[in-house]
């Protein structure tokens, strides 16, 4: 018994010790507690919301939607079925009274940009709706008019008729904003209006492929849904983002939400009011990112800038000013970091601008001056460019391609005829295939056009084999692609891009940078690695 007891005494006397040096602390705490002064937490905002909360608004948007809208077709119960007349029978009356209509309703936010009625919004708030309602803090509760909305970076500017000045607020510096700076949001989450959230910026720049102009502001104030189209202040009481969207598991704030910068809102905004519509700048030219691979190719200190990989005929820059092959590093004074960059800064240029940019080519900067075309205007140049495949030559790759483009492109086109009257002749070289970095290589002609679906159009040399495992197979080289130029060097013949890669070898380069046309003369750069 004794080995038992002796431990029990023992944990008695630590509880003892615990709980009398736990109420020697309470008693000490309780002793100071009232000798100092009661502590009254952090400062106050609501001086701030109170004189704004009448700017904030809330808005509701009603759409006639048809009962079978959307509806599949009725489960039928298994044949043999006790319950099957029965249960066709209920599907058969629903089916006779198809037709009905009824509202869909929903709510978001927006807030008020000038005394005279103009408000702002998200286009995903009032998309689709026949109906737009904005109510006041007042209680009040005015029709709206939609003015213009802006898909690409879901803005929308609606109008009001009031019969008193309305409470408006301004449009603030975002790009001075640092992480860590204080923020409040206002809006109307789960239909609960004028709520009001403090919280800090905690990221800039963020990508989270909404769009083509993506570079939100990440913010832990709560928002949630109800909040989208409300405004992000700062301490200021200025605008300096727009509530858009949120990372939620759940449908609920987990302190994780994005605001469109004000920095790009204003000017959308502006254009909405004045034209009803966007009218962004267009460079006219194809892009895709600078890799660590082709940075090195290209003599790069770092992967830095948006590569050139095809110039749209018939756009802004098809007088040779920039050239496929050419890095783009700054755009009227605003440097490139990386891709991205380039489709938001030439967007937020005025149409007809003469903007500099700074492009490197042949391994030396160069500064080419461009006078910038319309965006909206881009999509009769691109119809007729065959190098155009990125949505009407928008400045930006689909979202949905593989933006490095190191990848395969699996929209080949159709085999095409060779032209008429035009004779077979094989090149010399074409029986004999130069081996190069795991790629076999081979003049074009009318045979090898024939059988991989080359387009007259496309020149260079072909890519008739490439290696299982090997380096360029896993940059996406492939069968029927043809190498146009190797380190912006155009190719003639296979002894020709032989010839180049090893002279790149003895200058100390560790990839070849090859400009590869696609059997329809889509074109790309991919950075072969010569180890």
């Amino acid at each position: 018994m004794a080995p038992t007891t002796r431990p029990t005494f023992r944990r008695s006397l630590a509880l003892l010790a615990g709980a009398a040096l736990l109420a020697n602390v309470g008693f000490t705490g309780s002793v100071q507690a009232q000798g100092t002064p009661p502590m009254n937490g952090p400062a106050s905002v609501a001086d701030l919301a109170e004189g704004l909360l009448n700017a904030v608004v809330n808005i509701s948007t009603s759409q006639n939607v048809k009962d079978d809208e959307g509806v599949g077709p009725a489960p039928r119960a298994p044949d043999g079925s006790p319950f099957q007349e029965f249960f066709n029978d209920f599907f058969n009356k629903q089916k006779g009274n198809k037709g009905g209509n009824h509202n869909v309703n929903s709510l978001g936010s927006g807030f008020v940009i000038d005394p005279q009625g103009y408000i702002v919004t998200n286009n995903h708030v009032i998309e689709g709706a026949d109906d737009i309602e904005v109510n006041f803090a007042d209680g009040t509760k005015l029709k709206a008019k939609l003015i213009g909305t802006d898909t690409k970076t879901d803005l929308s500017v609606l109008k009001v008729e009031p019969k008193t000045p309305l409470t408006a607020v301004k449009f603030g510096d975002s790009s001075g904003m640092r992480i860590g700076d204080w923020v409040m949001a206002i809006g109307n989450p789960f239909g609960f209006g004028g709520s009001v959230t403090v919280g800090i910026i905690s990221g800039r720049g963020r990508n989270i492929n909404a769009g083509p102009y993506d570079n939100f502001i990440q913010t832990d104030a709560a928002i949630n849904k109800g909040n989208s189209g409300g405004p992000l202040f700062n301490m200021k009481g200025e605008v300096i983002g727009i509530n858009t969207a949120i990372i939620s598991p759940s449908g609920g704030s987990i302190g994780i939400g994005f605001s469109v910068p004000s920095e790009l809102a204003a000017g959308v905004v502006e254009q909405l009011r004045e034209f009803g519509e966007t009218r962004r700048g267009w460079l006219g030219v194809r892009i895709q990112p600078v890799t660590d691979d082709v940075a090195d190719s290209l003599g790069l200190s770092s992967a830095k800038g948006a590569l050139v990989a095809g110039v749209i005929k018939g756009g802004p820059v098809d007088d040779g000013s920039i050239k496929a092959g050419d890095v783009i590093l700054k755009f009227d004074g605003k440097p490139v970091n990386e891709m991205r960059d380039l489709p938001r800064v030439v967007a937020e240029s005025p149409v007809g601008k003469e903007v500099d940019v700074v492009v490197l080519r042949d391994g030396k900067e160069q500064t080419v001056k461009v006078k910038l075309g319309r965006l909206e205007d881009s999509d009769q140049a691109a119809s007729n460019d065959a190098d155009a495949n990125n949505k009407g030559g928008v400045i930006n790759p689909d979202p949905d391609e593989n933006q490095d483009m190191d990848e395969p492109d699996d929209q080949q086109s159709q085999p095409m005829p060779d032209g008429k009257g035009k004779t077979d002749q094989a090149a010399p070289d074409a029986a004999n295939p130069k081996n190069v970095l795991g790629l076999s290589l081979s003049e074009l002609s009318a045979e090898t056009r024939k059988t991989f679906g080359i387009a007259e159009s496309v020149d260079g040399v072909l890519v008739a084999e490439v290696a299982a495992g090997s380096l360029a197979a896993e940059k996406g080289l492939k069968p029927g692609d043809v190498i146009v130029e190797v380190a912006q060097e155009f190719m003639r013949s296979p002894e020709a891009v032989a010839a180049k890669v090893q002279s790149l070898k003895q200058e100390g380069r560790r990839n070849a940078q090859m400009m590869i046309a696609s059997a329809n003369g889509d074109l790309r750069f991919v950075a072969v690695p010569m180890e």
